[in-house]
C-alpha cells in the first residue's frame, strides 16, 4: 500500500498533486521547501488553472496566493525538520515522505516521519526559548493542523485554504489529532 493509499484510507478524498520520500538529513530540509514550492506553482500553471508568479502575481483561482504558498513552504519545512530532529526518521537510513493533495478550497500538506517513542507533537508553552517554536510557527501560519498514527509512521498534517475558499484568511481551528 502505497501512501496515497494510505491518505485515501484516513479519509482524505483530495487528489495527491504530490510526493516526494527524502532522506532523513538537514538538507532534506531544504529539498521539502522546494518540492512544496514547485508542486504548488506546477500545479497552478497547468493550462485553465490560472498562474501564480513567484511573491503571487498573477494569482489564478487554483493556485494560492503568495502569502499561502509561502506559510506552506514554511510548516512544510518546520515540520520536515521536527520529523529529522525528534524522530527515527533522524536515525541511519531514516526517510521523511513529503505529500501534498489539493480539493475543496483546501491544500494539504502531510509528513509521515519514521516514529517516535514520544507523544504527539505540541506547542511549546515556553515563548522565549531558544528552540522549540516549530509547532507554534505551524499553528499560526495554517488553517487546521493536526497528527494521526499510520501503522508505525506518524503523520502530521497541516491544511492551508485555496483562493476559492471563503474567508482566505488565517483563522485557524483548534489542534486536532482527528486525521
Amino acid at each position: 500500500m502505497g501512501v496515497e493509499d494510505v491518505v485515501r484510507a484516513a479519509g482524505r478524498d483530495h487528489p495527491v498533486i504530490g510526493e516526494i520520500t527524502l532522506p532523513g538529513v538537514r538538507k532534506s530540509v531544504g529539498r521539502a521547501r522546494t518540492f512544496v514550492r514547485d508542486t504548488v506553482l506546477g500545479r497552478s500553471r497547468e493550462p485553465g488553472r490560472g498562474g501564480i508568479g513567484r511573491y503571487g502575481e498573477g494569482a489564478g483561482d487554483a493556485g494560492p496566493d503568495g502569502m499561502t504558498l509561502d506559510d506552506m513552504v514554511t510548516v512544510a519545512s518546520e515540520i520536515v525538520a521536527n520529523a529529522i530532529t525528534h524522530t527515527a526518521s533522524g536515525l541511519e537510513d531514516g526517510e521523511v515522505t513529503v505529500v501534498l493533495s489539493a480539493g475543496g478550497g483546501v491544500y494539504r500538506l502531510e509528513v509521515f516521519d519514521d516514529g517516535a517513542a514520544e507523544g504527539r507533537p505540541y506547542v511549546e508553552e515556553e515563548v522565549g526559548a531558544e528552540t522549540g517554536r516549530g509547532m507554534r510557527i505551524v499553528e499560526a501560519l495554517a488553517a487546521r493542523w493536526g497528527s494521526r498514527t499510520c501503522g508505525h509512521r506518524r503523520v502530521v498534517w497541516a491544511e492551508f485554504p485555496a483562493p476559492a475558499a471563503e474567508g482566505r484568511g488565517r483563522a485557524r481551528a483548534p489542534f486536532s489529532d482527528r486525521g
